[in-house]
C-alpha cells in the first residue's frame, strides 16, 4: 500500500514538474520572440491605445512617438482605398518614408476577429510576395494595421482603375505577377505552420511594389489550419459582393464560355484587347493551368505548390526567338 502511494506521489510530482517546465519554456520562448521582433510597445494613457512595432530595417530608425502622433492624425484626406474589412490610409512620415495603414472600426465581433486573424497570420511572416506587416495599434474605438506601402496600388486598380494616366500591363508583367502571387499563396499553404488559407484572393488583394512584383494582402478572412489538414475547402467565404466563380450562375457561364473558346483555338476572343503582342504557347499553357484550378470537384484541383512548379516550368521553356505570337488588332 505504501509503495503504491509512493508511486502515485512520484507520478504526480513528475507531471507537475513537466507542466511547470512547459510553462517556463513557453515564457522564455515568448520573451525571446518579443526581443527579436518587437522594438517598441507604447501605451497612450489618455486615449487607452497601444502601438506595437515589429523589428525591421525600415522600422529600426524610426521614432515611435512620431509614428504614434502621425498615425493618430490620419484623416479622410489620407484615404487611398477601402475594402470589406477596413479603410486604407497613406501615412507619410517624411519624403522618403511612407506606410499604408488599414483602419478597422471596432464594435462587431467579426471585425475584431478579422483584426486578430491578420495579426496571427501576418505577424511573423517574411516573404517577398507577402505584404509586410510593420506593426499595429489598438484603441477603444478602432484598430490599425501598419503595412508596407505599395507604390503601384492593387492589380485591380492598375487594370481597371479610372485614372488620367493610361497604364498597360504587357504579357511578361502579367505572367510575373501571376507567378509571384502563386508563390506567396503557396508559401501560406505549405510552408507556414499552422498553414494559412487566405479565402479572399482577388485582384484587389494583390498589390504591386515598385518593381511590379505581386504582394498578397488582406488576411481578414484567413483560416489557420494544422499541418495535417487539406488545402481543399468547400466553404463560401470572401468579401461581401465577391464569390469564387463556381458559387454563382454568371461566373459558371463565364468559365464555361472561356473554356469553350480556348478549346476552339480562338484565344484572342478572351484576351485583354490591350495585349497587342503575346506568346501563343505560353498563354495556352497558362489557360491550361487555370482550367485545372477551376475543376468542378475541389479535390481534383492541384495544390498551390504544384501550380508554382507548372508556372515556373512554363516560364523556363520560354524561347523568345522561337515564339509564335498572337496579334490582337
Amino acid at each position: 500500500m505504501a509503495k503504491a502511494q509512493y508511486i502515485a506521489f512520484y507520478i504526480t510530482v513528475c507531471c507537475i514538474a513537466f507542466i511547470i517546465s512547459k510553462i517556463v519554456i513557453s515564457v522564455l520562448l515568448y520573451k525571446r520572440w518579443k526581443r527579436k521582433h518587437l522594438i517598441h510597445e507604447e501605451d497612450d494613457g489618455l486615449s487607452g491605445g497601444k502601438m506595437v512595432m515589429f523589428k525591421s530595417a525600415k522600422m529600426q530608425s524610426l521614432k515611435s512617438g512620431e509614428l504614434w502622433k502621425k498615425t493618430m492624425k490620419l484623416s479622410y484626406k489620407d484615404i487611398i482605398g477601402s475594402g470589406g474589412y477596413g479603410t486604407v490610409y497613406r501615412l507619410m512620415l517624411n519624403e522618403s518614408t511612407a506606410f499604408a495603414v488599414k483602419k478597422l472600426n471596432r464594435g462587431t465581433a467579426e471585425r475584431d476577429r478579422g483584426f486578430e486573424r491578420e495579426l496571427e497570420a501576418m505577424g511573423d511572416i517574411k516573404h517577398r510576395n507577402i505584404l509586410t506587416l510593420h506593426g499595429y495599434c489598438t484603441t477603444p474605438h478602432y484598430n490599425l494595421l501598419i503595412y508596407e506601402l505599395m507604390p503601384h496600388g492593387s492589380l485591380d486598380t492598375f487594370l481597371h482603375g479610372r485614372t488620367a494616366e493610361t497604364r498597360i500591363l504587357d504579357w511578361p508583367s502579367r505572367y510575373n505577377i501571376a507567378l509571384g502571387a502563386a508563390r506567396g499563396i503557396a508559401y501560406l499553404h505549405h510552408d507556414c505552420i499552422p498553414h494559412i488559407i487566405h479565402r479572399d484572393i482577388k485582384p484587389s488583394n494583390i498589390l504591386l511594389d515598385q518593381n511590379m512584383e505581386a504582394q498578397v494582402s488582406d488576411f481578414g478572412l484567413a483560416t489557420l489550419m494544422g499541418p495535417d489538414k487539406t488545402h481543399v475547402s468547400t466553404l463560401v467565404a470572401g468579401t461581401f459582393g465577391y464569390l469564387a466563380p463556381e458559387f454563382y450562375e454568371e461566373g459558371t457561364k463565364l468559365v464555361t464560355w472561356v473554356k469553350a473558346v480556348v478549346e476552339q483555338k480562338r484565344e484572342e476572343y478572351v484576351l485583354d484587347s490591350s495585349l497587342k503582342c503575346s506568346p501563343a504557347d505560353e498563354i495556352n499553357e497558362v489557360f491550361r493551368i487555370a482550367f485545372m484550378c477551376l475543376e468542378p470537384e475541389p479535390s481534383k484541383r492541384p495544390a498551390m505548390a504544384d501550380i508554382v512548379k507548372m508556372l515556373e516550368q512554363a516560364k523556363s521553356e520560354r524561347a523568345v526567338e522561337e515564339h509564335e505570337y498572337l496579334r490582337i488588332d
